[in-house]
């Protein structure tokens, strides 16, 4: 049986570029939120996330204008929920099919931002937590959105604190120095083959 192992953590800690470090040494990784931008593009799932809002959220191209909705659903934590009730059940059904095509792997890595906003952590049999310092995540939203610290604050709002999430989780790894984080992940990964 494939075991199931969480990443997650919270916007700016890194959790992306750890889960694309982990890919590069073969192991299976799904990043549930590179889905469920996919699954955004479809034109039924266009349609049913209009309806939500008031206002026209679909750009000319006819893809939806995801900083509108952005800016929209992380001051108004009801239609956020809503966006999720329609988005996170299709990405729970694309995922079931991955993890069939992945079933002969000792286990495979799910990214999740809201792993335990969601409850996913309970389908997991493990979690690892990306945390960094406020000031680090703050700094490198800023500079990977090019968007205010305000804005970055605002988002972090939206989700658990990490000292929350440390609580739910079976390893914790600082990523302060990418380096330093590898390497903790390597042992990691060393442990999660042979338990």
């Amino acid at each position: 049986m494939t075991k199931i192992i969480g990443l997650t953590g919270g916007i700016g800690s890194g959790k992306s570029t750890v889960a694309k470090y982990i890919a590069s040494k073969g192991i299976p990784v799904y990043i549930a939120d590179e889905e469920a931008k996919k699954i955004m593009t479809q034109e039924v799932v266009i349609r049913e996330i209009q309806q939500l809002f008031k206002e026209n959220i679909i750009l000319e191209s006819g893809q939806l204008d995801r900083k509108k909705i952005a800016s929209i659903v992380f001051q108004h934590p009801d239609l956020l929920k809503q966006l999720n009730a329609i988005v996170h059940p299709k990405v729970k059904q694309h995922f079931e099919a991955w993890l069939l095509k992945n079933k002969t792997a000792p286990f495979i890595i799910k990214e999740v931002a809201i792993l335990f906003e969601t409850k996913g952590n309970e389908a997991c049999d493990k979690v690892i937590l990306i945390t960094a310092p406020e000031d680090v995540k703050i700094e490198r939203v800023m500079k990977r959105d090019n968007v205010s610290r305000e804005e970055v604050v605002k988002r972090m709002k939206n989700q658990l604190s990490d000292v929350e999430k440390a609580k739910k989780s079976d390893f914790i790894v600082t990523n302060v120095k990418i380096d330093d984080t590898f390497l903790e992940i390597d042992e990691i990964l060393n442990f999660l083959k042979i338990s």
